[in-house]
């Protein structure tokens, strides 16, 4: 009998790196999952406690790394990832994508695991280009205040491609660009959420700008299915996982306001510095190499996760 694999996923408690171990254990993976709750949550992951095949370790991946026994996949999601958390932890941020990168593919080549890298769109900047193809470099303002996510990724994007090349790592990186559904933080200043519990209070719906700027938003079982495919995948570099459905955020707070039967009215503030204009991924190699494509249309996504943040406000109906 085959032992089941072993599989480090830092960043595990987190929104997207907790469905990722719930997808893992699912495809029977024994999962390490490694966070340091500074932005992660131990609710978020609480169902799998106990699970035989889950272990919990609370620990900052910037620090030397050593895990006992064999480890076969190692995906590196830790990173604070919303602005309001990497605005407000800058250098966290920085180390993480740093020290953080050095760290865990230190660990997979000790190991000789393959390594997966969740990059992000982020690395496109406020893109001039549109869609967005792996190929372009992007358009990033190093000095500005979302500088230290945007150059955090790109630098971690730079330090896995030298490990590929210098020391023959199997490594995978998959650029995110905008995901949403349930264990999402309510207060982390994302647009969905954001949007969903202004909705459900009734309150004005806050959008920066005048609500041109477009996002395309992926619902979250379709993200961890992609990055899944791209692990077992032979591509060693950048593919866009993301929805290439594209809306405007007027667009999507009026669409939010539609679905929760609010009476809420939107209001415009002033966009943030560096904001992007546009999000699009353009997934042709995600489709190519790797079968891929989304399966859940945005309004059956927002309604999965308007049920969850109607439940996280305590709000009956």
């Amino acid at each position: 009998m085959t032992p089941s694999p072993t599989s480090v996923v830092t960043g595990g408690a987190g929104f997207l790196g907790s469905h990722l171990c719930d997808r893992l254990v699912a495809g029977g993976h024994s999962v390490i999952c490694i966070d340091n709750l500074i932005t992660g949550n131990t609710s978020n992951i609480a169902h799998l406690f106990g699970n035989p095949q889950f272990r919990f370790v609370q620990y900052d991946v910037t620090n030397y790394l050593f895990v006992e026994g064999n480890v076969d996949f190692i995906f590196h999601f830790a990173s604070p990832a919303s602005p309001i958390d990497y605005l407000k932890l800058p250098i966290q941020t920085l180390k993480v994508g740093s020290l953080g990168t050095h760290k865990t593919l230190g660990l997979a080549k000790a190991k000789n695991a393959r390594y997966l890298l969740a990059s992000t769109s982020e690395t496109y900047g406020d893109p001039l280009v549109h869609p967005q193809k792996e190929s372009y470099w992007g358009n990033v303002n190093p000095v500005g205040p979302r500088g230290v996510y945007d150059e955090a990724k790109r630098f971690a994007e730079a330090m896995t491609m030298a490990y590929h090349r210098y020391h023959k790592l199997e490594t995978r990186i998959v650029r995110i660009f905008n995901t949403y559904g349930e264990r999402m933080r309510i207060e982390d200043g994302r647009a969905i959420p954001a949007f969903m519990s202004q909705a459900l209070r009734n309150e004005d719906v806050t959008v920066f700008g005048d609500g041109s700027q477009t996002r395309s938003v992926c619902y979250v079982s379709d993200l961890v299915d992609g990055i899944y495919r791209l692990m077992k995948s032979d591509y060693p570099l950048p593919v866009n996982i993301g929805n290439p459905e594209e809306i405007t955020m007027l667009g999507l707070a009026k669409e939010i306001i539609r679905i929760s039967g609010s009476k809420s009215k939107v209001i415009f503030k002033d966009l943030p510095e560096d904001d992007p204009k546009v999000r699009q991924p353009d997934i042709t190699k995600a489709k190519e190499l790797l079968g891929w494509s989304p399966k859940v249309g945005r309004e059956e996504g927002l309604r999965k996760t308007m049920g969850y943040v109607r439940a996280k406000l305590g709000l009956v109906g």
